[in-house]
């Protein structure tokens, strides 16, 4: 009878420390929509904080924790959920303390989820599992190599050594959009890390602004970077 007593009583504090409402439709469809189990608990975990914590932008430190993962993986996966738009970051202003802020916007992960059970194509429910693992192998978690065919160091792992922190999720939808929408070399952005460490003026705005230059300059390699970056030192 104590056992009992105490089971309840430690079930009961458990309890009290609240519940998340989870959308069961993603716990079926995650591996449809090609998402591995690190991607899909990131997702879980960032609908746990809103709900309970009222925390809408959780750092990388916070979901490292609740994850078990390194920073890197963190960052990796949150990279992939915003290339694939399962999640966007929208930038929010209060007009009355003038702070401006950043949430995670869900949005277009149910939006995928609802194109699933629009098509019909949201996974039968089944008593059989050893079908069910036949049917779908899960997708392992894919993490970036640290090191490229050249033997450099990853691009996002450069970036993390040389401001001397894991990036923020911002900074790496900032590289993201550098590579596949702007369609910089990733010579080039290596290059402008360089300059701006050599300024002495290292941050993404800095960074950005000169990309923009030599884009405007049409320079798409590093030896016409470094001549267009003397040329301007020798006429200040």
């Amino acid at each position: 009878m104590n056992d009992r007593n105490s089971l309840a009583r430690g079930m009961a504090e458990a309890f009290m420390d609240g519940s998340v409402s989870i959308p069961y439709a993603l716990l079926r469809t995650y591996r449809a929509l090609k998402l591995n189990d690190t991607e899909g608990m990131l997702l879980l975990h960032l609908i746990a904080y809103r709900q309970l914590e009222q925390n809408e932008f959780p750092t990388i430190e916070q979901l490292q924790e609740r994850l078990g993962c390194s920073p890197v993986i963190v960052g990796q996966t949150l990279q992939k959920l915003l290339k694939l738009s399962f999640i966007t970051i929208d930038e929010v202003f209060d007009p009355q303390t003038g702070v401006q802020s950043e949430k995670y916007n869900l949005s277009g992960l149910f939006q995928k989820i609802g194109e699933l059970l629009a098509a019909g194509e949201l996974p039968t429910r089944s008593g059989n599992t050893q079908d069910d693992d036949q049917q779908y192998s899960p997708e392992p978690p894919r993490i970036a190599p640290v090191l490229n065919a050249a033997g450099t160091h990853n691009l996002f792992i450069l970036f993390e050594q040389e401001f001397g922190r894991p990036l923020t999720p911002m900074e790496y939808e900032t590289i993201n959009g550098w590579l596949d929408q702007d369609q910089y070399a990733e010579e080039l952005i290596r290059f402008a890390l360089k300059e701006s460490v050599f300024a002495g003026k290292l941050h993404f705005r800095y960074i950005d602004r000169i990309l923009l230059e030599w884009s405007r300059n049409r320079v798409t390699n590093v030896e016409e970077a470094r001549q267009h970056a003397q040329k301007f030192r020798a006429g200040r």
